[in-house]
């Protein structure tokens, strides 16, 4: 986790543009709506570089981001600041996150949850969600499923080229520790790097390399994770339907529902 996003930040927006961001925070905001949450405070847990808060931002939720990655965060406020959106952003490990107070709702969505590699871990943030959501608030977040790393993404290599930037993404999943290594190296143009855009000549290209984990975790471990925590489990839906998790699902969504504060004493 530690290492995630640092060189990858720079070309994650090119990379990710397949990413249907708008139609994901549709489906999104659907679920908050169905939950009664149609304003009010958000926080994005593992918000990355802000692509999904500044459109919920935009459906008129208050929202704060959250994420580890320094690097991300650059990219976020440089959005923030393009569209002049109110955004609070703050670099914080999600295992210990920290509000000044109470939202109507968590998310988190773009796998960041599988990215939390032990059971305990995900008790933990889980456990934070429950103490910072007003009563009766949600946590809703997506995971990839074991279906997907062991047979979309396991031992599969992944390679894309374009003009200032190219990756090679090899996968690597154990099976029995049910974890996926992404080895990532980059080739980003050099005035891509120093922000020199259209003032150097020349194409030279600087290699970088990052390797990621992410955990697969089971539904049952989720909904166990959640109970523990001391939330209530809600929903588990495929991912962008209302239809229960399937064997072959590669996304699933998880709604959870704040447990232990009194609305009369909030």
């Amino acid at each position: 986790m530690e290492e995630a996003y640092t060189s990858f930040a720079m070309v994650y927006d090119m990379f990710m543009d397949n990413i249907p961001y708008k139609e994901w925070c549709a489906y999104l905001t659907g679920l908050l709506q169905e939950e009664g949450i149609s304003d009010g405070l958000v926080l994005d847990l593992g918000c990355g570089t802000g692509s999904a808060t500044e459109i919920l931002a935009e459906n008129g939720y208050d929202m704060i981001g959250v994420d580890y990655s320094e690097e991300m965060l650059e990219i976020a406020m440089e959005k923030r600041a393009e569209s002049g959106l109110d955004i609070l952003y703050l670099q914080q490990d999600m295992r210990e996150f920290e509000l000044y107070g109470t939202v109507r709702a968590v998310v988190s969505i773009c796998d960041s949850m599988n990215y939390i590699l032990e059971y305990q871990d995900l008790v933990q943030v889980i456990r934070l969600a429950n103490l910072y959501l007003d009563p009766g608030g949600v946590f809703i977040f997506d995971m990839n499923t074991e279906y997907k790393y062991r047979t979309v993404l396991g031992q599969s290599t992944i390679a894309e080229n374009r003009e200032e930037s190219s990756f090679i993404w090899e996968n690597f999943y154990d099976e029995e520790e049910r974890i996926n290594e992404y080895d990532l190296t980059l080739f980003i143009r050099e005035d891509k790097v120093c922000g020199t855009e259209g003032k150097t000549e020349g194409k030279k290209y600087l290699r970088f390399q990052e390797t990621h984990y992410q955990r697969a975790y089971s539904l049952d471990e989720v909904i166990c994770a959640i109970k523990e925590a001391g939330m209530e489990f809600v929903a588990a839906y495929d991912a962008f339907t209302r239809e229960p998790v399937r064997e072959n699902s590669e996304r699933m969504y998880i709604i959870a529902r704040e447990q232990g504060k009194s609305k009369t004493n909030n």
